[in-house]
């Protein structure tokens, strides 16, 4: 106990330490929002994969889809890292930062309300994001606590959270964007780190890597249709391919919508960190997502016992139950590791829903002027209030349901709303006001149908994930169609937008062979 305490002291102390040093840097919006567009390849990478992962990936959807796919749940962290990593930063990176910096937006329901010349886009944008992220910053904290009884059976799990929820807050309140991205590279680092430590030691108590998926291999498995699969939890792509799918979409394509997400690619400071970030970013994703996914795979060799296929105590208790009996200063690098992962998505969210809130609802509709030290500092009460709002869920975690059920409904939503319009947005000049509308009600509605009514919903969507990949895939379909129907942006209107790609710049021959002199 003593071990693990020290490590969260001194964890938390960094944390607070990078926050007061970051505070000069969080004077005005841009600092504060975006660190002043001046964030390096390494911060903005690990800000990026920090925000992507955190105990929602380690303990619930890892135990989940573990259970349900064995090994072949290491797809679904493969696909984050090549669609949710490599793709989003080599399609969506450079344009996004040119365009939201020649726009002059800081947020995704400003760059709605700026790109479609609609106030109305980037208010209801603005409420989509306030309300989805709150299922999501619920499901964090749910993982959490399952790790917390394991850890310190002692300690009340509400103390740990409400600790949790105050460090957090005055590193981000203090010292904004740039606190967080350093401390997503220092949490980046403990994940890293942790993740690989930990699946050494699992697999280690079995007999290592082969004897592992052997005694896995040796599992019963039924697969969806009832039908018995020998060796299926070890198989190339599990019980369930299609079910497999639809998580790899969810948890991957949805990224790109995600406005906590793509936000960091506004902050990046130059080309070269834009082909250094992609690299970075995938090889954290490829170890961190991967390594999760692989670990949650032999869960059902943990020894925890089922019930009609389930595992007694839910699946989110398969991964805490494959840790206990680890040494306990594993158990403490265990615990830094879901706190790094954890505090970093955290401090996005709040970041992300104070700035929402201030710079798309409050100024300029309610309060029609604010100066630059008065946006800060609204958004920092914002912060506050987020916070207190996340932890008063945390605290009430027994009427959650399952993680990876939560999470599909604020990323379904979320992604659903955002993704098609954002992308093609950003690609296109012929989408139309029509069909960004068309894009939010689609996304939005269909889940909180799926939420309020999951029992009319045919058999395959009425689980969240597949029904959030279903409004993901749904929105890059619509947006095109409605498009070709509804009146389109003035010409004049839309060219200026897009101009920003077309200023001529200076670069290496290595980038370009120019004309021979």
């Amino acid at each position: 106990m003593a071990v693990k305490i020290i490590m969260l002291v001194v964890f938390f102390a960094v944390m607070i330490g990078v926050g007061v040093y970051c505070r000069k840097s969080a004077t005005n919006v841009s600092g504060f929002v975006l660190g002043g567009r001046n964030v390096g390849p390494w911060l903005t990478a690990f800000a990026y994969g920090t925000s992507y992962f955190s105990a929602v990936i380690f303990v619930g959807y890892a135990g989940q889809f573990g259970w349900k796919f064995g090994v072949a749940s290491t797809w679904i962290g493969l696909g984050n890292a090549f669609i949710g990593s490599l793709l989003a930063w080599i399609i969506l990176g450079r344009r996004t930062r040119l365009q939201t910096q020649h726009l002059g937006t800081a947020t995704m329901p400003e760059y709605f309300g700026k790109r479609f010349e609609s106030n109305s886009l980037k208010i209801v944008a603005s409420a989509i994001v306030f309300i989805f992220l709150i299922p999501y910053t619920a499901s964090l904290y749910n993982g959490l606590s399952r790790l917390f009884e394991m850890a310190f059976p002692g300690v009340s799990y509400n103390v740990c959270v409400i600790i949790m929820a105050v460090l957090t807050g005055i590193y981000v309140i203090a010292g904004g964007y740039m606190a967080t991205a350093i401390n997503d590279f220092i949490q980046g680092i403990i994940m890293i780190g942790g993740i690989i430590a930990v699946i050494g030691a699992v697999l280690g108590s079995h007999g290592g890597f082969v004897a592992s998926l052997t005694e896995l291999a040796e599992v019963e498995c039924v697969n969806v249709n009832g039908d018995v699969l020998p060796g299926g939890f070890a198989s190339f792509f599990g019980p369930d391919p299609f079910g497999l799918l639809c998580v790899v979409i969810l948890t991957s394509l949805g990224t790109w919508g995600l406005p906590q997400m793509v936000q960091k690619f506004y902050a990046i400071k130059s080309e070269n960190n834009i082909s250094k970030g992609t690299i970075i970013s995938t090889i954290f994703a490829i170890i961190v997502a991967g390594g999760c996914y692989f670990l949650g795979g032999f869960g059902r060799i943990s020894g925890i016992e089922a019930e009609a296929g389930t595992p007694v105590g839910g699946f989110d208790a398969v991964v805490p139950k494959m840790l206990e009996n680890l040494p306990d200063i594993l158990i403490g690098v265990v615990i830094v590791l879901v706190l790094s992962a954890s505090m970093s998505t955290l401090s996005s969210l709040v970041l992300t829903s104070s700035s929402t809130l201030t710079l798309d609802m409050i100024k300029g509709h309610i309060v029609k002027k604010m100066s630059e030290k008065k946006q800060v500092l609204v958004m920092r009460i914002f912060i506050v209030l987020f916070i207190a709002v996340s932890a008063f869920i945390a605290i009430n975690k027994d009427k959650l349901g399952y993680i990876a059920d939560m999470m599909g409904i604020s990323w379904g939503a979320l992604a659903g709303a955002f993704l098609a319009p954002f992308l093609y947005g950003l690609y296109g000049k012929w989408v139309t006001k029509a069909s960004v509308w068309a894009s939010f009600a689609f996304g939005s509605l269909l889940m909180i149908a799926n939420m309020l009514f999951r029992g009319s919903f045919p058999a395959l969507l009425q689980s969240p994930i597949n029904c959030g990949a279903v409004a993901m895939i749904g929105g890059l379909i619509i947006v095109p169609v409605v498009s070709l129907i509804t009146p389109k942006m003035k010409k004049e209107k839309v060219e200026p937008m897009f101009t920003c790609y077309d200023r001529k710049v200076l670069v290496k021959a290595t980038d370009a062979l120019g004309e021979e002199e």
